[in-house]
């Protein structure tokens, strides 16, 4: 196909990225643990891990894996928010030549057990807070080796004991749970100095990571993203915004709020600030609008990927003044559309546009980005990233030219091998000729530039995160006093978008209060219903199907 984009390319960025200089992502975290070995990696509550720590720490982790005799392969769930332990267990379980299954420890039961039943992990890695959440899933699951880690785990000997007294007493941050067969974190550590890690060559079609995201059925399903998937976009993003990055000095910061759990923190923060030997700052709870802007304002910092709510909050916060942005060379807006009065305001009070740019975790992510050298907000998501082709076609697969709107669809080395165990899911989103369907409708100007028009799908964004109508609806048909329901999304100012349901009782004692109750026992923060609408019908077309298009038509 006609690259068109390529005229629109910044200055030195070349059509093209090699990913074979990585025979896997095992060699280039190792090469960054060579090469920088005494900066730091990793800030985290005022605690630094260094690249030479972090390569001990997750060796001896790697060895501790090998030692329970899992075999190159098995995968290894991962159920942590932003802390130390995160990137050491991300990083040993790819050098033990393993598969990482990234989990959202804020999962419900129900949801956990689907991922951990699904994926075949027959390990996992938790922070404490969540296990009561294991405990209740663990005998549907091959989970046979559970590794729990504290917060305070690795932030000294010290403030690590205050840290984990105040979490599990004061705060009641860790609700009672049994799990006799788990292991402690610095237990694993200390059993693993003792071995030796068993060299794993994996290779570019290995597996690397099972990244699950929503599925036309409701139910989450894994995208297959192999070793070469992510080196090649790592590069990709490499090529694309390293030089404005570098340019800062030798030794960057970036601001690690979104979850590494999510694909676009994952490469954007710890596999790019491996391959740049920066220094990721660590947020735990960015719904801590005040905690976070406190962490920020002891560091100066170059990068700062988000989603468009984390700006709008950081930009209605009290405090945002005491921030310095003299540093911030490239914000990148991702997960979502960045809204233009957002975009503007950052941008005059940092002096840096939010760089928008799109993807999917099927894309491992990045597919588009605007240049680094925009001025403003653009409207689009940009251009396409090299070795990437994007193409707008027609419902009947026909490439459609600049100008026509269609469906985008992505072609490339960063593309998933497909869905883990789904080969049919895997065919309606995959062409004949290698292009995946990404179910958003765009289109590509005369430059090259795609800006997204609609959704294919009735798939609801939350913050960055894909709620599937189709999921809330089961989980909501299935409480006793419900007869119909039916859930859209609605524009929200503070997540893009919120899950409106609607719903029929099937007796008149069933309210909102009592709904809402059982979704937040059934579902995960960013899927539970904004509000609830009690109706006597439904719309209904003349098969009996429900009308989610005229119940949008009615908000």
């Amino acid at each position: 196909m006609q690259k068109i984009w390529l005229q629109a390319y910044p200055p030195g960025v070349p059509a093209e990225i090699d990913p074979s200089q990585y025979a896997s992502l095992t060699q280039l975290l190792e090469e960054a643990f060579r090469q920088y070995a005494s900066r730091p990696a990793y800030v985290c509550m005022g605690r630094s891990l260094s690249y030479r720590q972090l390569d001990e720490h997750s060796r001896s982790l790697a060895v501790w894996l090998q030692q329970q005799g899992l075999q190159p392969g098995a995968r290894v769930a991962v159920m942590l928010p932003n802390v130390l332990q995160y990137p050491v267990a991300v990083a040993a379980i790819l050098r033990a030549g393993m598969v990482v299954v990234n989990v959202n420890p804020l999962y419900t039961a129900r949801e956990l057990q689907h991922q951990l039943a699904d994926s075949g992990a027959e390990a996992m890695v938790v922070l404490e807070n969540f296990a009561t959440t294991v405990q209740q899933v663990l005998a549907a699951t091959r989970v046979r080796h559970v590794l729990l880690a504290s917060a305070g785990d690795m932030l000294g000997p010290l403030k690590g004991p205050l840290v984990n007294l105040v979490a599990r007493h004061v705060r009641r941050m860790v609700p009672p749970f049994t799990l006799p067969q788990a292991q402690r974190w610095p237990q694993a550590l200390r059993a693993g100095r003792r071995g030796t890690l068993q060299p794993v060559q994996a290779g570019h079609d290995d597996i690397a990571f099972l990244q699950y995201t929503g599925g036309t059925t409701g139910l989450a399903k894994g995208a297959v993203l192999t070793h070469r998937n992510i080196i090649a976009n790592v590069l990709q993003n490499d090529a694309w915004a390293g030089p404005a990055l570098r340019s800062a000095g030798d030794e960057l910061a970036i601001v690690c709020a979104l979850p590494l759990y999510h694909i676009l923190a994952l490469t954007a923060c710890m596999l790019m600030g491996a391959r740049w030997g920066a220094c990721n700052i660590l947020i735990p709870n960015p719904r801590d609008i005040g905690g976070m802007i406190r962490t920020l304002a002891r560091q100066r910092f170059h990068f700062m990927p988000g989603v468009n709510t984390l700006f709008n909050a950081m930009l209605n916060h009290t405090e945002l003044g005491r921030i310095d942005f003299s540093a911030l060379r490239i914000t990148l807006g991702g997960g979502m559309a960045v809204q233009q009065g957002v975009s503007e305001r950052w941008q005059q009070l940092t002096g840096c546009p939010i760089l928008e740019g799109y993807g999917l975790s099927e894309t491992s992510p990045t597919a588009t980005l605007n240049r680094t050298d925009s001025r403003g907000f653009t409207g689009s998501i940009g251009l396409p990233v090299p070795s990437t082709e994007v193409a707008i076609l027609a419902d009947d697969g026909r490439q459609l030219p600049p100008g026509e709107s269609g469906e985008i669809a992505i072609r490339g080395p960063q593309v998933m091998r497909g869905y883990w165990q789904r080969p049919d899911e895997t065919a309606q989103v995959m062409t004949a000729d290698g292009f995946f369907r990404t179910g958003d409708i765009g289109v590509m100007d005369a430059h090259g530039y795609v800006r997204i028009v609609d959704r294919k799908k009735d798939m609801i964004l939350v913050s960055g995160f894909n709620v599937y109508p189709s999921e809330i609806e089961a989980v909501v048909a299935a409480h006793p006093g419900v007869l119909e329901c039916a859930c859209v999304g609605v524009p929200d100012a503070h997540s893009g978008e919120a899950v409106k349901l609607f719903v029929v009782p099937r007796d008149a004692t069933l309210d909102s209060a009592q709904l809402m109750a059982y979704c937040k026992a059934q579902l995960t923060g960013y899927k539970r219903p904004r509000s609830i609408e009690l109706r006597q019908v439904l719309p209904k077309s003349n098969v009996g199907k429900i009308l989610r298009r005229a119940l949008r038509d009615t908000v």
